[in-house]
């Protein structure tokens, strides 16, 4: 037997997020014909001291089958479960609420069965609106992820046509058209920047609302907000291929996947509708055959087994969190392709870093100067780029970059001079510098050997150093490498201080390596490595039963990412489409990892807290509704049970939705 959660599934008709307005109308309407209804009842009558009259039984029923007919959504869900085989909380509901109908009806034509459940049934009916309402509301307030990311774009856009403005729908937009992006608005398309410049908000993509300057030339995405300034911008991706449909897309396949968790509930709600049903039938038989009781008393308690039952907070328990998680992993710039790797991420025992454009910046940048004699750093900084300022090689203008960083002013040179692949001869306030490799400095007759011991040392590290040197001696050393992020430190930090340990790969060679991993306190490091052996070390790391999570680019990871136990696809900016990854990253920023492990273990608390809750609800109210606390007086009427299972649901929505309260940083 399959078990279903059509009645709450995502998307699902009619009984989703969207139907709440039509329950609360429909609960209205009950409720206004619930009054006469009561005072068509009996035992209320008699209660209140006046003679129910000849008609109050057929008003009574007048009255209960035209709510009767308010219940009948319950039995359209009811009917698309039982031709799915998948029975659950619409079947449940559907023979509780006919099975007090119909036997009060016939009880109306048959008076010797003396029932009468209408004022029941119609009561249970009411309360079974209000908390589908409640619920509804909840759900809706849990928000859905594709609903926010629709959000971020807008409705229309100003299309320029012959430089003529004019509002057309975003979905009209065509690649290569021009549109005018005014203040305050938001970006229809990804395209670049043909006029005009602004600030610009891609917390989208960046994860932080800090605001980026753009001009001309420059690249926007879909969803950004342009916040002072207009901009003309060419089109290059709209609609599905644009970064907000890519993302879209990932959202949808996610909650095409289930975590474990997921399917753990299935089967239990699965074995709850069994459970319920047998247990309705066995407390009729119970009551009425060994207890005695009437058949009237047994079915009411049937009735309120079966209400009661209904997994529906079970069914909802996994959903709820797993809808609010994606919601709240995109807010940070995560994109979880496969929810079921969800659960893994919190039991990281090694998380394994590529180190190019990951744990570094990937851009050849200063390390360390180093001045000799009398000279002092800042000297043999301003030197060095005051003659570099003319090169078009990549060491030249790293140096000249770091020099305007630290706040360098650099002064005119002459007689500029580039010897190819050694190095480059100026002249500098009336003297001649040379700036390059050892080579350079034997072919001018500068000697080294004052400056060989520190030029050793800093190779060692895997560190290019160039010479900077006057004409006769050698007055600093320069060195470059791909330098570490600021963030990396803080990353790793943190992963140590969660008991992860950190491992790295690197084609590079053992010096540069072992450099990177001390400086960042790396805990294991492979050197050297091709990228189609990573993945081996990924598996000879698993096979001392560790859980790997590797992290890299998604494009030459590809096989390691797949082997890892959850695969993370760091700083694919708009390329959120990047194939390889269980989750992808938008930024390059390591501390995600970090942030990630943190969210997978808040969401999986989260998972287990409304499982316990659910199950735990079930094993007490089933007993309860079946009577199984009558030696101390306690039964539950059908009408509180609907309102107890309605509750239920609604405290594991609340729940779930305290995730949004989580603070990742």
């Amino acid at each position: 037997m399959k078990h279903s959660h059509d009645c709450h599934s995502h998307g699902s008709s009619g009984m989703g997020h969207g139907s709440a307005g039509t329950f609360l109308k429909r609960f209205w309407i009950v409720t206004f014909l619930l009054i006469p209804l009561v005072f068509a009842n009996e035992m209320i009558m008699e209660a209140i001291g006046l003679d129910s009259f000849i008609l109050s039984k057929w008003i009574g029923f007048g009255i209960a089958t035209i709510i009767f007919g308010f219940s009948l959504i319950f039995f359209q869900h009811a009917w698309h479960e039982i031709k799915a085989r998948a029975y659950g909380m619409m079947t449940l509901v559907s023979i509780a609420v006919a099975s007090g109908y119909l036997f009060s009806v016939a009880a109306t034509f048959i008076p010797s069965l003396e029932a009468d459940f209408y004022l029941e049934i119609s009561t249970l009916i009411w309360v079974l609106l209000f908390g589908h309402y409640l619920e509804a509301k909840s759900g809706a307030a849990a928000g859905d992820a594709l609903q926010e990311v629709a959000k971020l774009l807008p409705k229309q856009a100003h299309k320029l046509v012959n430089g003529v403005e004019e509002d057309v729908d975003i979905a009209e937009l065509k690649e290569n058209d021009q549109v005018l992006v005014k203040p305050g608005e938001k970006i229809p398309a990804d395209g670049t920047i043909v006029s005009g410049s602004a600030n610009v908000d891609e917390a989208l993509i960046s994860g932080e609302s800090k605001p980026i300057h753009k001009g001309a030339g420059d690249e926007v995405v879909a969803g950004s907000i342009c916040l002072d300034g207009s901009l003309t911008i060419k089109l290059s991706r709209v609609g599905e291929h644009s970064t907000i449909g890519q993302i879209q897309k990932l959202i949808a396949e996610a909650e095409q996947t289930k975590p474990n968790s997921q399917r753990i509930a299935d089967k239990a709600a699965a074995v709850l509708t069994i459970v319920a049903g047998v247990t309705a039938l066995l407390t009729i038989l119970v009551w009425s055959l060994l207890l005695g009781e009437t058949f009237t008393f047994a079915i009411t308690l049937a009735i309120t087994v079966l209400v009661i039952a209904c997994p529906h907070a079970l069914g909802l328990a996994i959903p709820t969190v797993t809808t609010i998680t994606t919601s709240l992993a995109v807010k940070n710039g995560f994109f979880i392709k496969n929810l079921a790797k969800i659960e893994v991420i919190r039991k990281a025992d090694y998380v394994v870093f590529d180190k190019t454009g990951t744990l570094t910046t990937g851009v050849f940048g200063v390390t360390d100067v180093v001045a000799q004699g009398n000279e002092t750093n800042e000297s043999v900084l301003h030197i060095a780029a005051s003659l570099e300022q003319h090169s078009s090689h990549i060491i030249g203008q790293s140096i000249v970059n770091y020099a305007k960083e630290q706040g360098i002013k650099l002064a005119n040179i002459s007689e500029f001079k580039n010897v190819a692949g050694k190095g480059i001869k100026a002249n500098l306030e009336g003297k001649t510098y040379i700036v390059g490799n050892k080579a350079i400095m034997e072919g001018v007759g500068v000697s080294t050997e004052v400056a060989i011991k520190d030029y050793q040392q800093l190779s060692e590290k895997g560190k290019t150093t160039i010479f900077v040197a006057d004409e006769s001696n050698v007055i600093g050393l320069i060195a470059l490498s791909d330098t570490v992020k600021q963030e990396s430190h803080e990353a790793i930090t943190r992963l140590h201080d969660m008991g992860v340990k950190v491992a790295m790969l690197t084609g590079d060679n053992k010096s540069v390596a072992k450099s990177v991993a001390e400086e960042l306190k790396i805990d294991t490091y492979f050197a050297e490595v091709l990228p189609e052996d990573k993945y081996s070390h990924i598996k000879s790391l698993q096979s001392d039963g560790n859980v790997v999570l590797m992290v890299g680019d998604g494009v030459n990871d590809a096989p390691a990412l797949t082997q890892a136990d959850a695969g993370i696809a760091i700083g694919a900016g708009t390329d959120v489409a990047v194939e390889s990854g269980d989750v992808v990253l938008t930024r390059s920023n390591p501390e995600d990892i970090a942030r990630l492990i943190t969210l997978s273990k808040k969401v999986y608390t989260k998972m287990i807290q409304n499982l316990v809750w659910a199950l735990g609800y079930n094993i007490i109210a089933i007993p309860a509704a079946a009577g199984a606390f009558a030696y101390w007086g306690f039964f539950l009427r059908p009408e509180i049970g609907a309102f107890v299972m309605s509750l239920s649901t609604v405290i594991v929505v609340a729940n779930a939705m305290l995730l949004k309260r989580v603070n990742l940083s």
